[in-house]
């Protein structure tokens, strides 16, 4: 008799067992190469934070606040840069021992990097069906490895704070017109000036009651700071905003901005700053009209984050530590490249998915870590250094041009981006 036919074997699903075991070596893998990121980055020992602290002591005794001055072999001379509502808020911590600051700001920014980063990637766990705490686990994991992060963290920089304040702002409460829609953009800005760009992006988008908040809350931050400290304010305001070489050197690596790129063509001179204004109005423009363009289809992250780039890439000094757009820019094209499941968009998927490998990878190595901060001039000679001294200059033009925007297809359904649907994508 012939041998019956045997059945192929029964299609199951993996072992749930062992796909636990596999997310759960892949997370301590990530976690245990953090400590290797974080050790170039411990020879800063809270650098720009103890400056913050000596300038609020200097402040408090009665001494004038841009006054403070303090010799550095890189910069030469470092001062207070920030304005006087930065001080207020910077103040009380000046009366705490330096070591309890630090812990203060280091765990206050690896909690709003967990915040921000779950804002950013439950909307895509959800679209796309992925392991939730697993998924959020690695991303909290990998912005953490990222050099901005690590420059923030290690410097003891606000730049978290900052972040947290426009992502709940133009995430939510802009696009769900909240009566306090601008409220975030404008603390930010009165904290740092950088945020102001996204005034302006609320202009451009048309968004004219947020804008006037945002601007109506800088001013009073601003208001009251003169208030409490006038003549530091009218220092700030009508003098030191305009000593651009108070924030530092423009030539060295750690300046990724389009003035930076310039400088290490001049050194020692300086630019040409009719160049570098058209350079700017030309990259600004294009930028702040995609931006205006997502922020119409109801893509409020993608637009926020190609304001952030152009903000990075206009100021003319732009510190790796300032460039935290490279996460929700990654987050994006992540979200586009699982998106594209068709079979006809599989190559637009791959470069998709690995523009968002490549950023991944060249932000946790990073440009600045692991080259030297000399003292000395540093100057382009070859197409190798424009690459390498300016690779996020130059990801941040390459963004401008490639991060996708997603198309409307039920506006009046859509309050924010995590209602966004989880196909159809476009440039």
């Amino acid at each position: 008799m012939p041998a019956e036919p045997v059945a192929p074997p029964a299609v199951t699903e993996d072992d749930p067992g062992g796909r636990t075991v596999r997310r759960l070596v892949a997370v301590v893998a990530l976690g245990a190469v953090l400590p290797a990121l974080y050790l170039p980055g411990l020879v800063h020992n809270f650098f720009d934070l103890k400056i913050y602290m000596s300038a609020m002591d200097w402040w408090r005794v009665g001494h004038p606040l841009y006054d403070y001055v303090q010799p550095d072999r890189v910069q030469g001379e470092l001062y207070f840069t920030y304005p006087p509502f930065s001080a207020l808020l910077l103040w009380p911590f000046g009366l705490l021992r330096l070591g309890a600051t630090v812990a203060i700001f280091t765990a206050l920014t690896v909690l709003a990097v967990v915040l921000t980063t779950r804002w950013l990637v439950a909307p895509v766990i959800a679209r796309h069906d992925l392991p939730r705490r697993f998924t959020l686990i690695a991303a909290v994991l990998l912005v953490l490895a990222v050099e901005s992060i690590r420059e923030t963290i290690t410097f003891g920089q606000i730049n978290m704070l900052l972040v947290v304040l426009i992502l709940a702002d133009l995430l939510f409460a802009v696009p769900q017109a909240r009566r306090w829609a601008g409220v975030g953009v404008g603390l930010a800005t009165a904290l740092k000036l950088f945020p102001g760009i996204f005034i302006v992006y609320l202009l451009a988008t048309r968004r004219w009651r947020a804008a006037a908040v945002a601007s109506a809350t800088a001013a009073a931050a601003t208001l009251l700071a003169a208030a409490i400290a006038p003549r530091d304010s009218w220092r700030f305001w009508t003098h030191e905003l305009w000593t651009t070489e108070r924030v530092g050197r423009t030539d060295i690596v750690g300046n990724q901005s389009l003035f930076g790129l310039l400088s290490r063509f001049t050194e020692p001179e300086k630019p040409d700053r009719l160049l570098w204004l058209l350079l700017v109005a030309a990259v600004a423009g294009y930028g702040l009209w995609r931006a205006a363009r997502a922020a119409r289809a109801g893509d409020p992250l993608t637009g926020l984050t190609l304001t952030g780039l152009v903000g990075s890439l206009a100021s003319p000094i732009t510190w790796t530590h300032h460039i935290y757009w490279f996460v929700p820019a990654v987050v994006l094209l992540a979200d586009a490249a699982l998106s594209a499941d068709r079979p006809d968009e599989a190559r637009r998927r791959r470069w998709l998915a690995g523009l968002a490998l490549g950023i991944t990878a060249v932000t946790i190595y990073g440009v600045v870590t692991f080259q030297a901060w000399g003292a000395g001039p540093v100057r382009t000679h070859d197409p190798v250094d424009f690459v390498v001294q300016n690779t996020y200059v130059l990801l941040s033009l390459l963004l401008l041009v490639a991060l996708p925007v997603r198309s409307r297809l039920d506006a009046e359904n859509r309050t924010n981006w995590t209602d966004l649907p989880s196909n159809h994508v476009r440039r």
